[in-house]
């Protein structure tokens, strides 16, 4: 697992935020929103909210476990309630503070358990998968364009240069509620998994992420790298941020599946 990011070609602050809890095989990504520093302070609060409460509540139980409240599997429940607990830090802060007014984040997380991956996200921060060689998103952004997309008003080719591409429509911390989108996915042997905040797609194709990828899939560390110089080389308009998780074996649960995870984590 790697992780990179970058403040870009033009913005004085880099509001993106990315964090990794490799116990609990957790790796998650913000990018924040506000006035001078505050969408930093958004980003901040939500990935250090996720890391801290997911990896406590993870210390004596089991992601496969079922949620005595919800009754979903402990993983999907850690997600929906963490990134409702961020969504309610970032907005106390901002109704509290007034350089902090209007301030919120997107989100990216992925819990991997039980050779599975629960996937949570608000916003426009994506999660995407390479597996047999082809790229695919993992997530569906919550956007203006993505609606116009999926309504027909708008083509996926004609989206890359529309003047929407950064309307958001739910963010983390504007509103006192939020609502995730979370799913589980199954995960196999050599799949490698890229979180990334809108500063690397909207400036690099998914054509070119996915050839980036299948080439230098065995040197993570190299092909964040790339990434992020694709992104700035093209014009860097945005802070970018990647973390590339790759599935390196079996991590089922009862083959001590978090001992493996841990080991492949860390490499």
């Amino acid at each position: 697992m790697v992780s990179r990011t970058h403040p870009g070609m033009v913005r004085a602050h880099n509001e993106d935020s990315i964090g990794v809890e490799a116990m609990c095989g957790l790796v998650v990504l913000a990018d924040g929103m506000g006035g001078y520093n505050a969408g930093e302070v958004a980003s901040g609060i939500a990935v250090s909210v996720m890391a801290t409460e997911i990896a406590q509540r993870l210390q004596h139980a089991n992601p496969i476990d079922l949620d005595a409240a919800s009754h979903e599997e402990l993983a999907v429940a850690l997600l929906r309630a963490n990134i409702q607990k961020a969504n309610t830090s970032i907005f106390h802060a901002s109704q509290s503070q007034p350089q902090y007014a209007g301030m919120g984040t997107t989100i990216v997380a992925g819990l991997f358990y039980d050779n599975r991956v629960a996937v949570g996200h608000v916003g426009d921060s994506r999660m995407y998968r390479l597996r047999d060689e082809k790229l695919a998103a993992v997530t569906r952004d919550h956007s203006l364009l993505q609606e116009q997309i999926d309504s027909g008003m708008i083509s996926v080719e004609d989206a890359r240069f529309s003047k929407n591409k950064n309307l958001v429509t739910r963010a983390v911390g504007v509103d006192a509620q939020v609502i995730p989108e979370i799913h589980v996915h199954e995960v196999r042997v050599g799949d490698i998994y890229l979180l990334c905040s809108d500063g690397l797609n909207d400036m690099v194709t998914d054509q070119d992420i996915e050839a980036v990828l299948y080439s230098m899939q065995g040197n993570l560390p190299l092909a964040a790298e790339q990434l992020i110089q694709m992104a700035n080389d093209n014009g860097g308009r945005d802070n970018v941020s990647v973390m590339l998780v790759k599935v390196l074996g079996d991590f089922s649960e009862p083959r001590n599946w978090r001992t493996k995870l841990l080991d492949w984590f860390k490499k």
